[in-house]
């Protein structure tokens, strides 16, 4: 079954909350700040390293900032507004208030910071010893990183208007390559970075988002907020991905990386700001793998209310709240708050079940426009039994010198910046979960899912995800009634049909699902690869209930249509083994392999094949591959050793072949293993699925 992922596109997402990774600066060295207000302070002793520490990352030639503050003479010419906007705290941009959540990569400037830079200005702004002045940062105009692994180039360029309202666009960069790849590292170049206020990046796993505006993504899709089909396999969300003038370049910490695999999309969702003049958007995005898969799978978590949202006009202190239990022991990585124009006050914390309160984020005085991804120094341990709150107090009065509208006006939840949103993220990641429970990440999906029902019972993106997450806990007969409710909401859904047709075969009810299944593969408003779904389900039905030819027939048909899907090569070629049909088995096993080329038991059955077929050498190639990939498989070095003990003797390997068939025990008391014996009962009843 499908999932479909709710994004906010309005957020700034980050690659990897780690020790290591949030805000690396590549090539940039910056001095440390004095720690001691000095009576008579220079621009070259003083100022210089406040300015490079805080400030040049944005205020240089070419980067975000309006202009530079990299020479004594940038400072002097705008010493006045540095001094102006450090000392109300408007920049740098830092909205958490101090002592609410410990935040890596802080930068408040420290009281003294503030005092020594009014001293300056108010000295005149010396210069000093310019001998004596720290080395600018230098900043690199290509790629942070060095060349790529592969780099994405925008399909058509977006030329932002001069003047107008702000622009939210949806630029979708097809990921070209057949074979999946591990990303370490992500930089990107929107073309235009002096008006692009922030960007984040999405993964639509099936391009569901292209198939929706197959004549239009080329040129960009506007809009703020979308939803995705996340495919057949649960992969929430799990990693901030984003670009703000500070952090072009995004390293994943250790054991996080994200994939890629043929047949994704990406999609970069970014905020532009008019200037004054025609600006064009020709965005790349940089991609560099590593051949380590994680070890480690966060997930992001959403507390909102914009059901709540229907603030009237000039009430200043409209507030909205929610809360979460978490049904499992986690630790909170990094926070994401998000609402529009009229946020005010922010606040997020977790009450422990002990009583402890730990606060989360606390922002007094939101802005929109310096939002981001605050990520924690440690992780923040939250056990089992926690409550997740948050609290958001809107002002639609004409005291808020940002609200959009003048006089003010009724303003509901909606996808426009002059609409609102309360939205706060979480990345957390499970710990101490047992290793022989379903993911525990379906177990915070699925109590994701009722909170949001609590406040909207009738939601279908809800409804499905809840059945779509207790049917991966194995609840089957829980999940088939919320596949029914968004069925009545919207009758022959062909996604919802497959859903509930694989909810009714795991509660027993194959005839029920079959006739749920065929109603998808008959429809035809469907998609094809709604279709291609349906068919592989009702293939895996028809193999347990209506006979190998029956099932062969649907796996063809959906092959025909859907040649990319490994699962329904890999089905076929049980199929076909179990038909003894061995070189239809391994032509099928193949192209799974080619498909998933780092799944170790696809390897490990094209082992099994191979040597049913007596073909020893490359069964044991098959073999090596797998054990490659799951170095920790005693069962495949069991296997590997037997094979290459066979390979020795191959006439006396086939012998007992035959009588592995017939007995196992049969093998083991003609003088082999009983090792041997299991190992070749497995080439015939693995073969046969």
């Amino acid at each position: 079954m499908s999932w479909i992922r709710p994004v906010a596109t309005g957020c700034v997402f980050a690659v990897g909350i780690g020790a290591s990774s949030f805000g690396v600066r590549f090539g940039v060295r910056a001095a440390t700040a004095p720690n001691l207000i000095t009576p008579n302070p220079t621009w070259a002793r003083d100022v210089a390293p406040i300015l490079y520490k805080n400030c040049t990352t944005c205020h240089h030639p070419g980067g975000a900032g309006p202009f530079s503050l990299l020479t004594y003479a940038d400072a002097k010419r705008w010493g006045p507004q540095v001094v102006k906007v450090t000392e109300s705290r408007y920049m740098p941009p830092w909205l958490p208030e101090p002592g609410h959540g410990d935040f890596a990569d802080n930068r408040r400037l420290p009281d003294a910071d503030l005092v020594l830079l009014k001293k300056w200005f108010e000295a005149g702004m010396p210069e000093g010893d310019a001998k004596a002045a720290p080395a600018a940062p230098v900043y690199d105009t290509t790629w942070q990183m060095g060349k790529p692994d592969l780099i994405l180039k925008q399909a058509e360029p977006f030329t932002l208007p001069a003047g107008g309202t702000d622009v939210f666009r949806n630029f979708v960069f097809p990921y070209p390559l057949k074979d999946g790849h591990y990303i370490r590292a992500m930089e990107i170049r929107p073309g235009a970075p002096q008006v692009v206020h922030h960007a984040n990046v999405l993964i639509d796993r099936t391009g569901s988002f292209r198939r929706q505006h197959p004549s239009r993504w080329r040129a960009g899709i506007p809009g703020m907020e979308i939803l995705l089909d996340a495919g057949n396999t649960f992969d929430p969300d799990s990693h901030f991905l984003f670009w703000k003038p500070d952090t072009p370049a995004l390293v994943e910490p250790e054991g996080m990386p994200w994939r890629l695999d043929a047949g994704n999309d990406l999609i970069l969702n970014i905020h532009l700001k008019p200037s004054g003049k025609a600006e064009t958007i020709d965005a790349e995005i940089g991609l560099y793998f590593t051949d380590k898969p994680p070890v480690k799978q966060p997930m992001l978590l959403q507390l909102d209310r914009d059901d709540a949202l229907d603030i009237p006009a000039s009430d200043k202190d409209f507030t909205v709240e929610d809360e979460l239990t978490l049904p499992v022991d986690v630790e909170a990585l990094g926070v994401y708050p998000h609402a529009h124009y009229l946020g005010k006050d922010m606040q997020a914390w977790a009450t422990l079940p002990s009583g402890e309160k730990k606060w989360l984020v606390w922002i007094r005085d939101w802005d929109i426009d310096r939002q981001a991804v605050y990520r924690y120094t440690e992780p923040v341990q939250l056990p089992k039994g926690t409550v997740l709150h948050m609290r958001y107090v809107y002002d639609n009065s004409q005291a808020n010198p940002r609200n959009p509208h003048d006089p003010p006006v009724r303003v509901r939840a909606g996808n426009r910046s002059e609409d609102e949103m309360a939205h706060l993220w979480l990345q957390v990641l499970p710990v101490d979960a047992d290793p022989n429970a379903p993911d525990p990440r379906l177990r915070l999906e699925e109590t994701w899912m009722r909170n949001r029902l609590r406040h909207t019972p009738n939601d279908r993106v809800s409804l499905y995800n809840l059945g779509a997450a207790l049917a991966g806990e194995g609840k089957f007969a829980e999940a088939v009634p919320e596949f029914q409710q968004v069925l009545a909401a919207a009758p022959g859904d062909a996604e919802t049909l497959t859903a509930l047709g694989a909810a009714l075969d795991g509660a027993g009810d194959w005839q029920g699902a079959r006739t749920a299944l065929v109603q998808v593969v008959g429809s035809l408003s469907a998609e094809k690869q709604q279709v291609c779904d349906a068919r592989f389900d009702l293939a895996s039905l028809d193999l347990r209930h209506e006979g190998l030819e029956t099932a062969k027939s649907e796996l063809n048909a959906e092959l025909s249509a859907c040649p990319r899907d490994a699962e329904a090569h890999e089905l076929l070629a049980r199929t076909d083994a179990q038909a003894g049909d061995l070189e239809g088995a391994e032509k099928e096993l193949r192209e799974t392999a080619r498909l998933k080329p780092d799944a170790p038991q696809v390897h490990s059955e094209l082992a099994q094949v191979l040597g049913q077929a007596g073909k020893l050498e490359p069964a044991i190639a098959e073999q090596q591959a797998a054990l490659k990939l799951a170095p920790d498989d005693a069962d495949g070095w069991n296997n590997l050793g037997v094979l290459e003990a066979y390979w020795k003797n191959a006439g006396r390997a086939w012998r007992f072949r035959a009588c592995a068939q017939a007995s196992a025990g049969s093998c083991a008391g003609a003088g082999e293993s009983g090792a041997a014996g299991a190992l070749m009962t497995g080439f015939s009843s693995d073969g046969a699925g």
